[in-house]
């Protein structure tokens, strides 16, 4: 299974770089940076200005891509697919822009969605994130045992924030986002700590936190890995974002190398995910 595992860096992410530096990259030069720093591909939102052309360099670089789409209703769902399944994602991540007050009221809105999204020649995933249909931890869990299809990109962050995780984590606590793993397909890589969503994985009062994050994603992988089908391919997409999701100091920058950090995480997820394979080879 060595070519089942892939990470592709958020083009989202590579706003506003580099850092404390006054011109910002070219689209080109972001996907020089992405190819040459060792990324697998890139994630696009279908709204990008430069859609086709940012997937057609990736393509001249040897990198994949996978596809966000951010639909409020089941004809802007139709328009996102007829946009970017021409250009042949990996897999396309649903952000469901809708707020349900109940989860009765959400089922078939995501029913309806996945049945519309069904024929796609790549895998679709609902995405965990905040001011969406998933916001809540509890309310997902409740859409996952409702929803036997549904499957999610999981984006933990959202939630350690959203439930305002205490540290140490209760059980309990651990017991449920590994009720979300057990479904999850893809992964979105930030760090967060209960009151902040990005937090620097460099900065040393922040360890504990990178520390249960990268154990999630180890599990994760290892559940992801005894379910696999041949030719599956799970994505970790490093999405750092720009401010306001990067902490900015007084001075307006952020405080510290975003793309360092990027291309760290993604160097510390790969040797993770190939340690689980190694021992799973071996035993």
């Amino acid at each position: 299974m060595a070519d089942a595992f892939a990470i592709y860096q958020s083009m989202w992410a590579m706003e506003e770089l580099p850092w404390r530096q006054d011109r910002e990259w070219s689209l080109e030069e972001q996907i020089d940076h992405i190819a040459e720093a060792g990324f697998d591909g890139i994630a696009l939102d279908d709204d990008h200005p430069r859609l086709a052309a940012a997937v057609q360099l990736a393509a001249d670089r040897g990198l994949g891509w996978c596809a966000s789409v951010f639909p409020s209703t089941s004809g802007e769902l139709q328009r996102s697919l007829d946009t970017v399944v021409p250009l042949g994602p990996t897999y396309i991540n649903l952000q469901p822009d809708v707020r349900p007050q109940t989860v009765d009221e959400t089922v078939p809105i995501l029913v309806e969605w996945l049945t519309l999204a069904a024929d796609c020649p790549c895998p679709v995933s609902v995405e965990t994130h905040r001011d969406r249909a998933t916001t809540d931890l509890f309310v997902t869990l409740q859409l996952l045992e409702a929803i036997p299809a549904l499957s999610l990109t999981a984006d933990l962050s959202h939630f350690v924030v959203g439930r305002e995780f205490p540290w140490p984590l209760r059980p309990v606590d651990h017991e449920q986002i590994e009720r979300i793993l057990d479904r999850s397909s893809f992964f979105h890589g930030r760090v967060a700590s209960r009151e902040q969503v990005q937090i620097s994985i460099a900065f040393p009062q922040n360890a504990p936190w990178v520390g249960l994050f990268l154990d999630w994603w180890d599990e994760g992988f290892r559940r992801w890995r005894s379910r696999s089908s041949a030719g599956d391919v799970c994505v970790f997409t490093v999405e750092l974002g720009p401010p306001w999701y990067a902490i900015t100091g007084a001075d307006g920058h952020e405080l510290c190398d975003r793309w360092t950090e990027a291309v760290r995480l993604k160097d510390v997820v790969r040797s993770r995910w190939e340690a689980i394979a190694c021992a799973a080879e071996a035993s």
